[in-house]
């Protein structure tokens, strides 16, 4: 996972992110946690659906890239610690591993279903909502754009991670999962403003530029998308395209059978 990316204001992010979490109560209801169960959240940020699925009566650990997140998340009472899931030392430690809008983030996808396969336990639950194929595209077509009419920006950088769900599910299958449910689904969202959206999701995009040419970059950006992401009535959408998925680990006799 790329460090520039992961040094979240996490003040900033509730304000103009709080779809993030206002939306995944469906991918909750999906993880169907238990009392007493040990559940880790991968990408807790700032601890809200960590604290809400502890209601549950579970036992749930948070681990996130941004230390700010984790200090947010500490601060409301969620045990969380700053690691990256590609360095998770744990073994067969959960009953379940949930995580929401975090791992098309990951740039090592096979490193982390690995990891997360190690973590659980023989039958846990791998439960996850994140960025599917076709995501944002309209707006990465725009940054696309804007670089390439700026040579001196250098290389575009598209360093996320939007797989299909035939690709999702083989590389889970790959790893011992017996996946349950997976569906690639289509979420346009409302979003404050074009501005707010790109100054908390491009720094990976833009972090070889000056601040200046950041300014410019997101000026045209947003200029572009005018006209398929706005509209007077409603304002500002992002193309948003989800990706949810429910897997059991198999236990290794059954997977080697």
């Amino acid at each position: 996972m790329n460090n520039e990316t992961n040094q979240w204001n996490a003040d900033c992010y509730r304000e103009h992110a709080d779809f993030v979490w206002r939306l995944a109560s469906p991918v909750v209801e999906l993880l169907a946690p238990r009392e007493g169960e040990k559940i880790l959240d991968l990408g807790c940020g700032e601890g809200t659906l960590g604290l809400e699925i502890a209601k549950s009566g579970a036992e749930v650990h948070g681990i996130d890239l941004s230390v700010n997140m984790v200090r947010k998340a500490k601060k409301q009472g969620l045990n969380a610690r700053v690691m990256d899931v590609v360095e998770m030392p744990y073994v067969e430690a959960f009953d379940a591993i949930f995580s929401n809008a975090v791992l098309h983030w990951v740039r090592e996808p096979k490193r982390a279903v690995e990891h997360i396969a190690r973590a659980l336990k023989d039958g846990g639950r791998f439960v996850a909502e994140f960025g599917g194929m076709g995501n944002v595209a309209r707006i990465v077509t725009a940054m696309r754009e804007v670089f390439s009419h700026h040579p001196e920006y250098g290389t575009f950088n598209d360093f996320w991670y939007f797989p299909s769900p035939q690709e999702y599910r083989s590389l889970l299958e790959q790893h011992g999962f017996n996946v349950t449910y997976v569906a690639l689904i289509p979420r346009p969202t409302p979003i404050d403003d074009m501005a707010h959206w790109l100054a908390l999701f491009s720094n990976g995009v833009t972090a070889q530029l000056s601040h200046n040419q950041v300014v410019q970059f997101r000026q045209e950006v947003r200029e572009r998308l005018r006209a398929t992401n706005y509209t007077d009535a409603n304002g500002w959408m992002a193309d948003y395209v989800r990706i949810r998925v429910r897997a059991v680990k198999q236990s290794r006799t059954v997977a080697q059978t």
